[in-house]
This record gives structure tokens, sequence and C-alpha cells, in this order.
């Protein structure tokens, strides 16, 4: 595998959520942060080589498991269009500008050595074979003896230099941007959630049953009247963001389901929690604190309405409040005697 020296890149690689190759952004984050020893690791469990480099690993990696249905072969890099391939070289994190002809070059380069060892000074130890084989890979003219075959694939280093081999800085660093990774429970929640909703519409079909019951259209209304009550004088910002959440309120409705029916039917801070993560997920807009406390209210009620048993914490808060109550009774009837023991005197 080839690597050039380390020096840091001049192009500025586009965000890879642009690329419209379906990819698991998750894992890619995760293989660009990652380090040697767990590099190798991954490779072991997925049956692959482990010697090599951290960013031979890594390509490695990158080709086998995120870009696994995709022909990387030199005979599938030259059948991809030129979008594509740019695509390519943005999700293996190198430079991905040029002609058709040089991202086929780079992405080669980048697949099959180590760019720390095939250097313009390494090229002096290969054999005329060897160079002619790159020459047929590179897609430069076979013809020439050992030197001028050098002198062609050294003029290749040149020109990519820096544009293969290392990831971009920040990519190792920080990883992707904005990446939205979700918990094995919300992989779950969602799975179960997508086989309720196709159960349910299986059984509508041929019942007017369906599997669980569902909150009634009016108390479906009167979430939707109460996510903005308190929010009547505020910002545009923020009373946006409310009627965004206006807008969902059925699959509101449908989460709340999933998750109760998932817990067992209980409801409390865990699953307020849970609850917010998966809208977070979704794209919904909850930086505010008050519309999140808003909306874990509503979803409280709602979880009440579908008979949800209330968590240990709110069981607990009740129970703090009788006794509150309690408390405040009793001197209420201290306050009467004492009342009564000054107007007799």
């Amino acid at each position: 595998m080839i690597y050039t020296q380390s020096i840091s890149y001049s192009i500025i690689l586009d965000c890879i959520e642009e690329s419209s190759l379906q990819v698991d952004q998750v894992q890619l984050d995760e293989l660009y942060r990652s380090r040697l020893m767990p590099l190798r690791q991954k490779a072991e469990d997925a049956g692959l080589g482990k010697s090599g480099s951290v960013e031979v690993l890594r390509a490695r990696l990158i080709q086998n498991k995120v870009l696994i249905d995709l022909d990387l072969s030199w005979d599938g890099i030259q059948a991809m269009p030129h979008k594509e391939i740019g695509e390519v070289l943005k999700i293996f994190g190198i430079k991905s500008s040029g002609s058709h002809k040089e991202r086929r070059q780079r992405l080669w380069l980048h697949l099959n050595f180590d760019s720390r060892r095939m250097t313009i000074e390494r090229l002096a130890e290969l054999d005329r074979e060897k160079l002619h084989e790159m020459c047929l890979y590179l897609e430069l003219p076979l013809t020439g003896n050992r030197t001028v075959l050098m002198g062609r694939v050294a003029g290749v280093l040149t020109s990519q230099a820096n544009g293969w081999g290392r990831i971009k800085r920040s990519l190792r660093r920080r990883g992707i941007p904005n990446i939205k990774k979700e918990t094995g429970e919300e992989k779950n929640i969602e799975h179960k959630q997508k086989v309720i909703q196709i159960t349910d519409l299986k059984e509508s079909k041929l019942t007017n049953e369906i599997m669980f019951d569902d909150i009634s259209n009016a108390a479906l209304e009167d979430a939707y009247d109460s996510l903005m009550t308190g929010f009547e004088d505020e910002d545009f910002t923020t009373q946006g963001d409310i009627l965004t959440i206006q807008a969902r309120v059925e699959d509101l409705d449908r989460m709340i389901g999933t998750i109760i029916r998932s817990h067992e039917g209980l409801w409390g801070d865990k699953e307020v929690d849970l609850l917010l993560r998966l809208a977070i997920r979704r794209g919904w807009p909850l930086t505010n604190e008050r519309v999140r406390e808003k909306l874990a209210s509503v979803a409280t009620n709602i979880a009440e309405i579908k008979g949800a048993e209330m968590g240990e914490s709110n069981k607990n808060m009740t129970h703090d409040q009788d006794a509150l109550k309690r408390v405040r009774d009793k001197l209420l009837i201290v306050e009467k005697i004492i009342s009564n023991n000054k107007k007799s005197i």
C-alpha cells in the first residue's frame, strides 16, 4: 500500500454528509477517530489482514466494511463516473478534486500502497517489471527503459503528493461534523415502532381494530393546543419551534406508544429522556430548555391517557406531595386552635 510524507492538505474536503452514496456514517466516523490498536482489532474481527499502518488499516476497513457493495478493483475504479469517484474519495477522507484520470490514480494509490513507504526515493529500489506494472495501473505509457518508467511514476507521485494516504486532520480529531449517533436502545425502539406501524396497517385493513389502543382524536387535539400554552408572547424562533412540534403531534403519539410497549407499560424520567433523544435525532427543534420541558410535560400527559404506569420518580413525587398536603392540613388545624385560644383569653 502507498503513503507519502505527512503534510496538511491545501484543499478542504466537502462534508461527507453531502455525498449521495448511502453509507453508515456512525461506523465511518468511528473509523476516522480510531487509532492503530482499535483498527487492528476491527480488522481481525472482520476477518481482514491486520498488518500495516493506521491509514492502511483504515482504508482497508472502509473498503470492506463501509463500501462493501462497491467494486473498488482497478477495473471497478475505471468504470466509475467522474462524480461518483469524487464521492468515494470523500468517504475515504482524502482529496477529491482533480480530473477524472487524477481521481482514478489517487484512489488506486490509496487502496494499494502506503504513502510513507511508496515515495519517489523508494522508486529507485523497484525493478523494471514492477515499474511497468505501476505505469499500467496509473494509466501511463508503457514504453521505455527502467529510468523512463521510473520518471513517469515519480511524476504522478509528485502531482498527487499530500492528496492520498492520510485522511484529513480534522477527521482524525473530530470525525464527521454533526454526526448523530444512536444508542442500541434507540435503534431497537425505531425498529419496534416500524414493526408496530406495519402490523397496525395490516390489521386495520382486515378489521376496524388495531393491536394497541391509540390516543383519541380529542386527546390529540388537547395535546396540540397545550403545546402552545405559555408560549404566546415568546419570540418568533421559540414559537416556530413549538409550531414545528405541533405539526408532528401524531408522530409524538406513536413514539410514546412504542416506548411504553417496549418498557412494559412504564413511563418516567428514563422514558422521557429516551423520547427527547429520539426526537432530537429526528431533527426536532429542542435546543430551547423550555420547549423540551413543555414537550416532556405533554408527552407525560399522553402517556397517562394511554394508561402507562408512572415511573418511580413520579410516584415519589406524588407521595411527597401527599405528605406535604397532610402537613399543611395539620398546620391549619394547629393555627385554628391557637386562634381560638387567643379569642377565649
